[in-house]
Order: structure tokens, then C-alpha cells, then sequence
């Protein structure tokens, strides 16, 4: 670009601006706090709940989830061209891309039993009848009526949280398919939320500075008149420890005092960690799993106990409310499927790309793709050919350049002294 384009065309952040408007006129009201994010309900992130939410929510939102063509067989064909299918992959909407949205989704899942994935941008109204999805929201479903659904959503034009009624033929209400384990009033997950809030006010009782002292006094009280007396000398120790530098007061020598912050013995520490181990195996997760040292076949089993039950709920709504009947007889599809390779040391991965080449499952360019190399310019890294046999001749590409062969299995040349035509045709 030359310099009098850039003079032309050039664009600066700090230039353009109109002085005489407020900031509140430009772009809108402003908050100290993203308004648009998911925050996990305050009695969870208390009870230490939130981090099996996170761990759901990330291994929920890295499969991959698609608006796809399926074959008769159901298998994968292609994806469609869609604006859903872009949600998916790209951009939920104006805050979130298509995985922070899955996130998004499984999180308030997990922590509201119930929720509503609504589209908010269409090309056209979608009650009328086929539209193409162009932004999706997680809303929360404050009200249930016959048809309808009263939904509270973000509004990204004014950063409003509104309650919306929308009918239920256009929205996407997922269900926890663990919702008897974990938002059932009396399921294990709550059990173990109410245990660990009775341990923390019971810990915060016990750190709350207080000394908690008995003072025996050197008379009997029963009149009014002692008990004045007595609650004057309380008071006067009071005063002695808050005006005290180091906290120290004295004593008459006839008095006793007994100190009764001890710490409480109960059982409250073996019920929670019994609860933890009955609401991990009801989940399908282990300890490997949140520290990453599981093996193939723990991980199999958390993937098929406890992500695969959530993405089909997501995945089966979403097909049942935003693809139409014809869409689905066309072969149209929402389709999740789990990347095999990324849970492959680099051996395991060489080994399962050498089984694919040979037979004949994947080509080498995409056995280079998982492994995130540049694909190569060969014809023959397309092919889907085992490399360790030679490539078979093409007749019809080398018709002109196949040596001809006698009966006795000789190179046959018309101008080879000791070859004659009628010989030959003997």
C-alpha cells in the first residue's frame, strides 16, 4: 500500500472520537464484572463442588459436536453449511466461541439441573416456520407453563440479564440425565454439599476468635446482687484483654478460669469422604481422572458414564427442536464423536498411524494432520493405498509402455537377430 493510501485509508484507536459524547452514549452502560458469564451457585462453590462441574464441563466442550450429514448408516458424511453448525464451531455469539458456549452450557446443566439453550438471532421468525440459526444463548428457566417457558437470558444490545416466554417448540430444554445423583433434594451430590456446609460453620465457629472462658468465682450466686457482682468482674476482664497490648488480664487468686475452645470431636470428616466416594463412583470419576494419570480404560469408562449421557441429551434436543422433519429425513444430523488421538503418546500414536495406513482407513496426510504436521504435496499422501506394497500398474495409463513378452516369457523385439515373425506366431 502506498503512502497516500495509508493516508487514505488508515485507521487509529486513539483517533476518530467525538469528544462531546460520554462513554455510556458510545457503547452502552459498563460493569466491574463480565454480566454475561455463568457463575456457579454460591452454596456449590462453597461446598468445593465447582471443580467436578469444571472437570464435566471441559471434557464435555473438547469433543467435537457438529451439525452433520449422516449416511443411511448414520455415519459421518460431511457438515452441513449452516449458520447452526457455525455456533458449533466458531461463534455461539458476541462473548462466547462454540466451545466456551459448550462450557457454558454444561456448567449451568450441572449446576441447574434444567436448562434452555434458546436462539437468539434468526434470518427469519422462527415460529413462521424453517429458519437458520445465526446466535445461541444459555438461559435459565424461572417459570414452566403448558406450552411456554419462562426463560432468563443475557441481553447483549443493553448487558441486561430479561425473563423471556418462549415456546417450547423452539427451545432446547436439556435435562442432566445425572439429575437423580446430582440436583435431586436428597441425592448424594446435595447430601455431600450439606455435610461439607455443617464442617465449614462448624470450622468457622471454632476460628472465630472467641476464648470461650468459664470463670469461677470464689462465692456461691444466687441473689441478684451476686449476679451483679458477677457480671461486673466478666466485664472487667473483658476490658482487660480488649485494652491489653498482648491480650493479658489478672485475676484474683481465689478464682478459676477453664478455657472451652477445644476443638469438636465428631464424625462429620468421615461421613463427607464416605459421600465422596459414593458420589464419584455414581459419576463414573476417580481421582485419576481430576489428576490426569487415568489409563485407557478408566478414561473409557468416565467417557461412556458420565460425557457420553450428557452429549447425547444436548445433542438429541438440539436435533429435535432446531432441525426440521425434512432436515432429518435429508440426512441431517447433530453428531458429536471424540477425537481418538489426543489421549496418544507420541509410540501409541506412530503404532495406530501405521495400522490406519496399511489398512487402508486413513491416508497419510491425515494421520499428518493429527499429529500437526503441514500436509504433504504427494499425490500418494492422499490414497487411501497400503504404502508397504508396490503401487500397481494402471493398463490404460501405460498401455504405451508395457514391454511385450513371448511365450516363453522372453522381451520380444522384431529387429533381435533369431526372431522371426512366423516363429514367433508358431
Amino acid at each position: 500500500m502506498g503512502f497516500f493510501d495509508r493516508l487514505q485509508n488508515g485507521w487509529n484507536a486513539f483517533l476518530g472520537r467525538d469528544p462531546t459524547k460520554t462513554t455510556r452514549e458510545i457503547i452502552g452502560p459498563s460493569f466491574s464484572r463480565r454480566p454475561d458469564m455463568t457463575r456457579i451457585s454460591m452454596r456449590a462453590a462453597r461446598a468445593k463442588i465447582a471443580p467436578i462441574y469444571t472437570r464435566i464441563a471441559i471434557d464435555v466442550a473438547a469433543i467435537n459436536i457438529r451439525h452433520a450429514y449422516l449416511n443411511e448408516d448414520d455415519q459421518y458424511l460431511d457438515d452441513v453449511p449452516s449458520g447452526l453448525n457455525d455456533c458449533l464451531r466458531v461463534s455461539a455469539n458476541l462473548d462466547q466461541t462454540g466451545r466456551a458456549f459448550m462450557q457454558d452450557v454444561v456448567t449451568s446443566l450441572c449446576d441447574e439441573g434444567v436448562i434452555a439453550i434458546v436462539p437468539i438471532d434468526t434470518n427469519v421468525n422462527p415460529e413462521t416456520g424453517s429458519y437458520d440459526i445465526r446466535s445461541l444463548r444459555v438461559g435459565k428457566i424461572v417459570n414452566w407453563y403448558a406450552s411456554h417457558v419462562r426463560v432468563n437470558l443475557y441481553d447483549e444490545r443493553t448487558g441486561d440479564h430479561k425473563d423471556l416466554i418462549m415456546p417450547k417448540r423452539i427451545v432446547s430444554i436439556v435435562e442432566n440425565p445425572l439429575y437423580a445423583v446430582m440436583n435431586e433434594r436428597n441425592s448424594t451430590l446435595q447430601r455431600l454439599m450439606r455435610k461439607i456446609a455443617m464442617l465449614d460453620a462448624i470450622d468457622e465457629q471454632t476460628s472465630s476468635g472467641k476464648l470461650d472462658l468459664i470463670i469461677q468465682l470464689p462465692y456461691v450466686i444466687k441473689t441478684d446482687l451476686q449476679r451483679t457482682q458477677a457480671e461486673n468482674r466478666r466485664k472487667e476482664i473483658e476490658n482487660q484483654l480488649n485494652g491489653s497490648k498482648y491480650g493479658i488480664a489478672y485475676t484474683d487468686g481465689t478464682e478459676k478460669i477453664v478455657q472451652l475452645n477445644r476443638a469438636i470431636e465428631n464424625n462429620l470428616q468421615g461421613q463427607i469422604e464416605a459421600l465422596k466416594t459414593e458420589l464419584y463412583s455414581q459419576l463414573g470419576i476417580t481421582k485419576e481422572v481430576f489428576e490426569g494419570t487415568a489409563d485407557d480404560k478408566v478414561m473409557l469408562n468416565y467417557y461412556n458414564r458420565t460425557i457420553e449421557p450428557i452429549l447425547s441429551a444436548i445433542a438429541d434436543e438440539m436435533k429435535r427442536k432446531f432441525l426440521t422433519k425434512t432436515a432429518i429425513t435429508q440426512g441431517q444430523s447433530i453428531y458429536f464423536f471424540r477425537d481418538p488421538f489426543k489421549l496418544s503418546n507420541l509410540t501409541d500414536l506412530a503404532e495406530a498411524g501405521d495400522k490406519f495406513t496399511r489398512n487402508e482407513i486413513m491416508s497419510s496426510n491425515e494421520i499428518r494432520g493429527k499429529m500437526g504436521l503441514r500436509p504433504s504435496n504427494s499425490p500418494d499422501a492422499d490414497e487411501l493405498r497400503n504404502k508397504n506394497l508396490n503401487k500397481a500398474n494402471n493398463p490404460s495409463e501405460d498401455s504405451g509402455n508395457q514391454e511385450e513378452y513371448d511365450e516363453e516369457g522372453y522381451d520380444y523385439d522384431p529387429d533381435q537377430e533369431g526372431y522371426e515373425d512366423e516363429d514367433y506366431e508358431e
